[in-house]
């Protein structure tokens, strides 16, 4: 019997061989927001892994949106073109689907790179005046943010739609818009964030509004034929803040506007979030994102061994799942799975030979 998490899946035009998604997941490793050797090298050896989608990460519209000084964006030609300069290289020698993540991250940007400590980055040292939808800091050693005045509100949705053009000439199949994580979107979207009192603060309604003027645009902007999805928080895990049921409302807002896949995830935005991660706590939300709108989606949360992300499409939490950590630590998770599970996936040739006595995940095209 064939392998659930090995069965091919249509995301709109996008035909993906398999359900597993390489998530984004950030290197810090750009220059002046153009992606590298690193990034070459990085993304090329994923796209070795057998895994149906690969999502670049998180990928900054604005210099201003980025999460550090060293992450990517795709705000200018330098940045657009050496994109298309990774790219080109892995479709040298892999024909797995690529998404990129675009992304501001509001009042979590200019900040220090993980294994530097973290807290904020001075403009001095290369940092930034960072923005939000209110003057408040994420915390006490993150940057004090200015609120967004209505002007660069107007010019936001234009500013995704111009990196989803750069995307599709760069040469990406798919884009995820990230609203999750606390970075800007969701920040508009958390009432313990956003305490505006014009037509993008207040009611839902309103705290909506800037989301779904963002993936109208980038929607527009990006060929029709390629899907367009979003990366959710479905709760702020904070009483009083972004929940389950608000993140519903928007999902069928979206899907109304031609939302191609929700990718689920949790938290992010306070410092006071009560999480209790444990394998799979994050697949409930997307059981009922999944249920509620009848748009594919990807089930993330501490899912690490293959027949834990077997069991997710067999019980129906999510069409896709993402392994993310767990593909740094082991970029040949789907090889290993495959093995695991009876599957077959294919592989350059180069690598055939590897296959395990009695074994043969590879499927010899």
């Amino acid at each position: 019997m064939t392998s659930p998490l090995f069965t091919p899946f249509q995301l709109g035009a996008l035909s993906l061989a398999n359900r597993i998604v390489i998530p984004p997941m950030c290197q810090y490793s750009a220059q002046n927001g153009e992606v590298g050797d690193w990034h070459l090298m990085h993304l090329g050896n994923l796209s070795h892994s057998g895994a149906g989608l690969l999502i670049a990460e998180a990928t900054a519209v604005v210099p201003e949106g980025r999460i550090s000084p060293a992450c990517p964006g795709l705000w200018n030609e330098a940045t657009e073109a050496a994109w298309a300069r990774v790219i080109r290289a892995i479709r040298a020698y892999s024909p797995m689907p690529l998404a990129v993540q675009l992304a501001h991250a509001g009042r979590k940007a200019s900040t220090r790179r993980p294994w530097e400590g973290h807290g904020r980055v001075a403009p001095e040292d290369g940092g930034w005046q960072t923005v939000a939808p209110s003057p408040l800091a994420y915390s006490a050693d993150y940057p004090q943010p200015r609120e967004m005045m209505p002007e660069e509100l107007a010019a936001l949705p234009g500013q995704f739609a111009q990196a989803a053009q750069r995307a599709a000439r760069a040469g990406f199949d798919a884009i995820e818009i990230h609203a999750a994580h606390g970075y800007l979107l969701h920040q508009f979207l958390s009432p313990l964030s956003n305490q505006r009192r014009d037509g993008y603060g207040g009611s839902l309604e309103n705290r909506l509004r800037l989301t779904l003027e963002v993936f109208a645009a980038v929607r527009a902007a990006f060929p029709a034929q390629r899907p367009v999805g979003i990366r959710l928080s479905a709760t702020d895990w904070v009483e009083g803040g972004w929940d389950l049921d608000q993140t519903e409302i928007l999902t069928r807002e979206l899907a109304a506007r031609g939302c191609a896949f929700f990718h689920i995830s949790t938290g992010g935005l306070s410092p006071l979030q009560q999480i209790h991660p444990e394998p799979g706590y994050q697949l409930p939300f997307a059981r009922r994102i999944k249920a509620a709108t009848g748009i594919p989606t990807i089930g993330v949360g501490l899912i690490t061994a293959a027949r834990q992300a077997e069991g997710v499409i067999q019980a129906q939490d999510a069409d896709l799942v993402a392994i993310g950590r767990a593909m740094l630590y082991n970029p040949r998770w789907p090889w290993h799975a495959a093995a695991e599970l009876g599957a077959q996936i294919s592989a350059p040739p180069q690598f055939w030979r590897s296959n395990p006595a009695n074994v043969r995940p590879f499927r010899q095209d």
